[in-house]
């Protein structure tokens, strides 16, 4: 029997072809990001598991920094460039695996904004994704990361048990000199500085 990591391409292509789509970016989500990153006056950033780009592109039209989308998708970052304007130069897409490509790859080779968003959960090893980042981000930058908690919705949700569980919040969260959180709904939304 073969099994399929739900970190790879290989899960994830199937649905975003399929036209399966996630939770969108409400105005609230978005206004606490925008408050906890502010402007970014063209710094780097990279959005770790883009989908379609839609915080990408924020990053990159909104709040001005020269963004790259990451997945692993084909059929995501497809989905995200069609999106592109020929009139104004957009976000950076690349397939990218970011639990086993080598990080160099990378167009940049440090970020001061990292996002994550409802991606964390998905992830194999954990503890490895989290050094991986820190060895990404800027000293002083940002990464932002968006998570379901294990837990929040009604018992008979299906969907009840898809978050993180604490002890996947503290593999997360150790190790870094500020941590601040915010709970929207069943979301929490992590702001994480080395």
């Amino acid at each position: 029997m073969t099994t399929t990591s739900t970190s790879t391409a290989a899960y994830w292509d199937p649905h975003w072809a399929q036209g399966r789509r996630y939770r969108q970016l409400d105005d609230t989500e978005t206004r606490l990001m925008d408050q906890r990153l502010g402007p970014g006056r063209g710094r780097p950033a990279l959005d770790i598991g883009c989908g379609d780009g839609t915080l990408t592109r924020h990053l990159h039209n909104q709040l001005g920094y020269r963004t790259t989308g990451i997945d692993c998708s084909p059929s995501a970052l497809a989905l995200a460039a069609a999106q592109d304007s020929p009139e104004s130069p957009g976000p950076l897409w690349r397939r990218f695996d970011v639990g086993a490509d080598d990080l160099t790859a990378l167009p940049e080779p440090a970020y001061a904004v990292i996002t994550c968003r409802l991606v964390y959960r998905w992830i194999d090893d954990k503890p490895a994704f989290v050094n991986r980042v820190r060895r990404l981000l800027v000293p002083g930058g940002t990464f932002w990361v968006v998570a379901e908690i294990t837990g929040r919705r009604e018992n008979n949700d299906p969907l009840q048990s898809l978050g993180i569980s604490p002890a996947e919040a503290e593999i997360l969260t150790a190790g870094w000199s500020v941590v601040r959180t915010h709970d929207l709904d069943v979301l929490r939304c992590y702001a994480l500085r080395p």
